[in-house]
Formats: C-alpha cells, structure tokens, sequence
C-alpha cells in the first residue's frame, strides 16, 4: 500500500486528479480496479452509506479507464497498487461517460427534470468535438440535449451518447453514475415519487439494458430501494452491498491504514479511543472506518462527531417521525448500547418500507450507516443482530432521539449544567419544565412507560458524554442501577483539589388509577422518591464507583407521573 506523508488532507476533495497532482494524503484504493475487472458482471452497483469514498473511488476508475488524456492519467496511478497489475495495461483504452447525482436536491419534479437536465448536457459538452462526425439526423438529437431542449430525446439521451462514443472510436463505452438513487430518494422524500421513477425507469433502463456499445458500468448508491422499479428485468447487474464480502476494503479504512495515518501525522492518541469513536463498522467480515470521520480526525487532531455533522439525514429522519411510538422500544435499547434482532437483506424497496415500516426501518437504518452488524452475518439468515457501530453514531442517536420525541427544548443545556454543578434545584426546575412541554407528545400509557422516561433521562444525559462514562442498566453491587455516570476525569479542572461527583440515578414511575389532588400525587412522588434512595444504598450501586477510586458521590432519585416529577437526592464524601 503506498500512502504519501503530506500534511495536505482532502477535506470535501473527492477528485482523484486533484488529489494525487496535489499531493493530499491518499489511502491507496487502486487494486479496486483490478477487482472491477476480474468481477464478469456487465453492471456492477455499490451499495455503500454516504461519505464512504463511493464518488473519489468513481473519480479514480474515470482517470484509469478514460481514453481522453491517457498518457497524462497513466502518470497518476505510478507507484499505487494497480500500476504492478497485469491489468495496468487496461488503462486509458475506453471511452468513459461520468455522471452524478450526488448534489440532487430539489422540492418538485418539474425543478428536478430542469436539474437532470442540466446535468446531462454538461456531460454532452464534454464530447462536443463528435459533433463535426454526426450525420444531419444525430447531429440534431446531439444539440437537443447540448442546448437543453424540451424536445431532446432525454431518457434516451446517455444510450445515444454510448453509440456517438462507439462509432468515434471504435470502442465500446464504460458509464460511471455515481449516487444513482439520490434523485429517487429526494423525489420519495419530497413526494414527488411515482414522476422521478416514470423517468429514471427508461433512463437507465435503456443505457444499461441490452446496450451493444456497453462495455461495463459501474454504480454507486446508498441503498437498492428502487430495483423494483429501475432495474426491472434488468439481468445483466451486480450488487455489491455492505453485506457482501467482496470489495469490502475499498470503501472504508482499514485498521492498518489508520494506524499508518496515526504515525504519518506524528499522533499520539491510543488506538481504541479511535477505535470507540470511528471503527465498529462490519461489511461482509471486514471491520472498516468512516473515511470522512478519519480524514477530519486528522486534520482536526482531537474526537469528535464530523460525519453525523453533514447533510443526507432526511429518509432517516422521515421514517423516525412516522415510526416514533413503534420503535420507541428498540431505539431506548440502543441508546444503551444493547444489540437489537431485526430483520436485514440487501434487496429492500421502497415498496417494502411502504408494506412494514416497523419491520424494515431497521434494514434503512443499517444500509444507511447508522446501525452495523453485531456479529458476522449468516447469508441463510434474514434476521441479524444489530448495534450503534461507535461513539460518533451514538452521538447523533441521542440527538435524534431528543428531536424526535421532544423536539429541541432551549433548557436542555440548562438542565445538564445544573446537574454537573450538582444544582439540584435548578436540575429539578428544567426537568419539570421539560416535562411539561413534551410530555404529552407521547403516549406514556401502557408497556412504554418505564422506557419512555428512561430513554429521555438517557437522551438528557449524554450530553455529558465527553466529561462522563455514561452507562444504563449496568451491574453493581447486588442489582442493576437505572444509569451511571462516572467522570472521566475525576479532579476538577479548574480546581484540582476539587473532585467531581459520581452519579447514580434511580427512577421509580407512579401507576395511579384513582384520582388523587395534587398534594397527594406530589405526596407519593416524594415517597418514591425516598424507596429510590433506600434502593441505591441496599444494592451498593455506589461499589462501581468506589472501586473507580470515585469517592464523592450524588445519588439522586426520580419519580415520575405523566407530566409530574419530583427529585431527591443525597450525597456522600
């Protein structure tokens, strides 16, 4: 593997050219070529969550293949992996049609067509010199198309660019489309479905479909939601999905690329806290890290979340607003760190989540890079377990966790740095204020009770997650405490003599059928209150913490009633 040790990294570069004349670091991903081309399918499409290097891989394999400068683009891959293969001499010998979708974003079809539109006459210039070898009749379907004519023959428009390129150069044509289903799942998100399949139906069905100037294409997406629709009958095709064991190494970074990286940037962080923040993706049997989280890490050089910071959340967020109240339980085991068992395939549609959302939401989840397998996936098997891969994921469930089922209160923050000053007054005001404003957007009634006021305080809490060990449903001493936070560092930062609080919550949730006045309600709550307390001292959950070398502690405990909550706590030095 050849990597360079420049300091230049390409934050939001994903021009291979660019990268490589520029000398940006690079993780050498060339052998994927030679893979592409021992792989027989005519159609090869890539399933792959964003920001996984899906669009500077394409980018990469338009320079190899691209007849167009080819002596100049040879130089770029000397000294990578490919240029030892026997395949290296494929390089520049077709012609290569481009395209993405990756930037699509709009509200309408007819703003979308006007968009698909654009995009696909710039492709067209790019080849403005055949224009002088047309007969009258192409000549004029080719200006249609340059020009952006409503007449232009548009679902045609990439087949007939693959015979203008065959009859050019004698060769047959290699199409390259990257993020093909990001028009389709802007066009389901925005409710504009049924006119964006209409059309990409026949536009890649014709290019693809029994094309005699085809050589090979190769695809790149998110999920394979739309094979129902776009790749009907379309036998010639591929898919390579994150459950697949092949070509697994090419999107992601592998352990050892990260370790060299660590050392090219003169780093000295420990390689599990990389690991716990970046690693925990399983593709096929390989375990991968976010190239977008590693490459910002590096420039950065601290922790932190910087993929669950870019755009592309809305099918997700979509499906969480529809389904809140159906996974409301899976989602809490989550945010804890449990494992769920769900259903997961590569073949899901759009049609499917239509049929059972609670079923396949999961399986969106999981293609999408928000969940990974727990454990290798048995290809007999349709159910798998699956877990939050890492902390940066984690991050971005609590997140949406807080969004979804509580919109975003402004005394959030208000309420978490109550509880780290150990202001137990102000910390049970923004509770209850809390409470009051969203509590009635859920049903708390029945089995979801407990896990609703858990997931919340959980949600609450691990905000704190950079100051503290937050765990939920842990052991210790002689039961199970509600949730644990340990401080990471136990001194005060600003005052060394100073050292910070353990804490340790108990939750008890009132089940009164009668109608009881507000004395008497808050009189049980208080009571609840107490037994929570009694229960933290008899189980010794606070052993967990004193075995951490954690001698001051804050037990606090809480009850709930529907919107009524009431607060005590106890401390010991």
């Amino acid at each position: 593997m050849k990597t360079n040790k420049k300091r230049k990294l390409p934050i939001g570069v994903s021009d291979f050219k660019k990268i490589i004349q520029n000398d940006y670091y690079y993780f050498d991903k060339t052998k994927l070529i030679e893979n592409i081309l021992n792989e027989g399918s005519e159609v090869k499409l890539f399933t792959r969550p964003r920001r996984f290097g899906k669009t500077l891989n394409m980018s990469m394999l338009k320079y190899f293949f691209d007849v167009k400068d080819k002596e100049e683009n040879r130089k770029l891959f000397e000294g990578f992996n490919i240029s030892k293969s026997e395949y290296f001499d494929k390089q520049g010998e077709f012609p290569v049609i481009s395209i993405s979708f990756k930037n699509y974003n709009k509200n309408d079809w007819e703003s979308g067509f006007k968009s698909v539109k654009s995009i696909v006459s710039d492709i067209y210039a790019e080849f403005e010199y055949l224009m002088e070898h047309l007969n009258k009749r192409d000549l004029k379907r080719f200006e249609d198309i340059w020009l952006e004519k409503d007449e232009g023959d548009w679902e045609k428009s990439l087949l007939n660019l693959t015979r203008y390129l065959y009859n050019y150069y004698g060769k047959k044509v290699i199409i390259l489309i990257d993020e093909y289903d990001q028009p389709i799942i802007n066009s389901y998100i925005r409710g504009y479905y049924k006119e964006a399949i209409d059309f990409f139906k026949n536009f890649y069905g014709t290019v693809l479909k029994d094309n005699e100037y085809l050589e090979m294409s190769v695809m790149t997406g998110i999920l394979r939601v739309a094979k129902e629709n776009i790749f009907s009958g379309l036998n010639n095709i591929k898919v390579h999905s994150i459950l697949n064991k092949r070509f697994t190494e090419y999107f992601g970074i592998l352990e050892n690329e990260v370790e060299d990286a660590l050392k090219d940037f003169g780093m000295e962080y420990d390689l599990q806290d990389v690991q716990k923040w970046y690693n925990g993706y399983l593709f096929g049997d390989t375990k991968v890290y976010n190239p977008w989280s590693i490459i910002n890490f590096l420039d950065e050089r601290r922790l932190g979340a910087y993929w669950v910071n870019t755009s592309g959340n809305g099918l997700i967020q979509l499906y969480l607003q529809r389904m809140k109240e159906e996974i409301f339980d899976e989602f809490s085991k989550l945010l804890n760190k449990e494992k769920i068992f769900e259903t997961i395939n590569d073949s899901m549609t759009f049609g499917n989540l239509e049929a059972d959302f609670e079923k396949n939401i999961w399986n969106l989840f999981f293609h999408s890079g928000y969940l990974t397998l727990a454990e290798e996936y048995n290809e007999s098997d349709e159910e798998a377990y699956l877990k939050i891969p890492n902390e940066e994921i984690l991050k971005m469930f609590s997140r949406m966790f807080i969004e979804v089922y509580f919109g975003s209160p402004k005394n959030f923050l208000k309420l978490t740095n109550a509880l780290k000053n150990g202001d137990m007054k102000n910390f049970k005001m923004e509770l209850n204020e809390i409470l009051l404003e969203n509590v009635g957007i859920f049903d708390v009634s029945g089995t979801y009770k407990e896990q609703f006021y858990h997931g919340l305080m959980l949600g609450l809490v691990l905000k704190m997650r950079n100051e503290y060990e937050i765990s939920s449903n842990g052991f210790a001493g002689k039961g199970r405490y509600d949730l644990l936070l340990k401080p990471k560092n136990i001194f005060d930062k600003f005052n060394k003599s100073d050292k910070k609080e353990g804490i340790i919550f108990e939750f008890k949730i009132l089940n009164i059928t009668e109608k009881l006045s507000e004395d008497k309600i808050k009189e049980r709550l208080e009571k609840e209150c107490e037994i929570a307390l009694k229960q933290i001292d008899e189980k010794e959950y606070v052993s967990v913490l004193r075995n951490a070398g954690i001698e001051r502690v804050l037990k606090i405990g809480v009850a709930f009633f529907g919107k009524e909550v009431e607060v005590k706590f106890e401390r010991k030095a």
